[in-house]
């Protein structure tokens, strides 16, 4: 199942990176005068390119599903990260533009340290849902963390507001792929138990909150300062929530350990080099004030 999880963990980062391409060039193009608001959205949903993103991150998303119900959030929401290795070399080529040496180098070093970290630190399945008392002190610091990035956005512009809606969105889908594991649990149960399941609710409101604000992101700024918040963000969210409420856990001691966190570290780094040279690639001039 381990195999199984990984590898369609792997197709979903194939399809969230033309996702990601896509919906990057076409809303980084919309005048911020048309973009507040629902506006962005009203301007984006008349842009085929837009379309294709959307089609990518709804295949994206649905084999992501799958792989959460073979596998933790601790094996397939790293793995999901691999979706700048897909899209580096895809915004190059859209771009007509050449990746530097120093780009595969930070590739193989993520690569390499994903692989290892799957292996030695042997992610454990851990419940598929948790009671809502169970949520509710992660849910409240996430909320909270929410709410505080989406206000300060709406009080600045530029690079702060772009990280700042990263931040929400990297909030919003984090949790998204935590409450997936128990949507996907629930399709087992019949549909009245999913249709009763609170997780289905919560998931499309957090689901539909992450697209509009991932948008907007992409639009406020340089992609420089949002894509590395978002890819970075969410796995660290997911996983999260993944050993405090749903009891996921690596199996891993002594020197372990220590190889562990450090394979952290250099995933954190490669991942934050790669998406500012993945936002360089794919960048397209903002639009010049009207």
């Amino acid at each position: 199942m381990t195999v199984l999880a990984a590898g369609l963990a792997l197709l979903a980062a194939g399809l969230f990176a033309v996702s990601t391409v896509a919906q990057q060039r076409s809303a980084a193009t919309v005048p911020d005068e048309r973009a507040r608001g629902l506006g962005l959205i009203r301007v984006l949903i008349g842009r085929p390119r837009w379309w294709a993103g959307v089609i990518g991150d709804g295949g994206g998303y649905l084999v992501q599903a799958a792989a959460l119900g073979f596998g933790s959030l601790l094996l397939v929401q790293p793995l999901l990260v691999t979706t700048l290795l897909f899209a580096l070399p895809l915004g190059a080529a859209w771009a007509g533009r050449t990746l530097t040496r120093t780009d595969w180098v930070w590739a193989a070093l993520l690569a390499v340290s994903l692989a290892v970290f799957v292996v030695s630190g042997d992610p454990t399945d851990g419940v598929d849902r948790a009671p809502v008392r169970d949520w509710l002190p992660a849910g409240a610091v996430l909320a909270g963390l929410f709410l505080v990035c989406v206000v300060a956005a709406a009080r600045t512009s530029g690079v702060t507001r772009a990280v700042l809606l990263a931040a929400a969105t990297a909030l919003a889908y984090g949790v998204a792929a935590a409450l997936t594991k128990g949507v996907v649990g629930q399709l087992d149960e019949g549909l009245v138990a999913f249709l009763a399941s609170w997780e289905v609710y919560v998931l499309v409101a957090v689901s539909v909150a992450g697209t509009v604000l991932q948008q907007s992101a992409f639009q406020a700024g340089e992609l420089g300062a949002s894509l590395p918040t978002m890819i970075v963000g969410e796995p660290v969210v997911a996983v999260v929530l993944g050993a405090v409420v749903l009891q996921e856990e690596l199996r891993a001691d002594g020197a372990e350990w220590a190889l562990i966190v450090l394979l952290v570290v250099v995933m954190v780094v490669a991942t934050t080099a790669l998406a500012r040279s993945s936002a360089r690639t794919t960048a397209m001039p903002r639009p010049a004030p009207a």
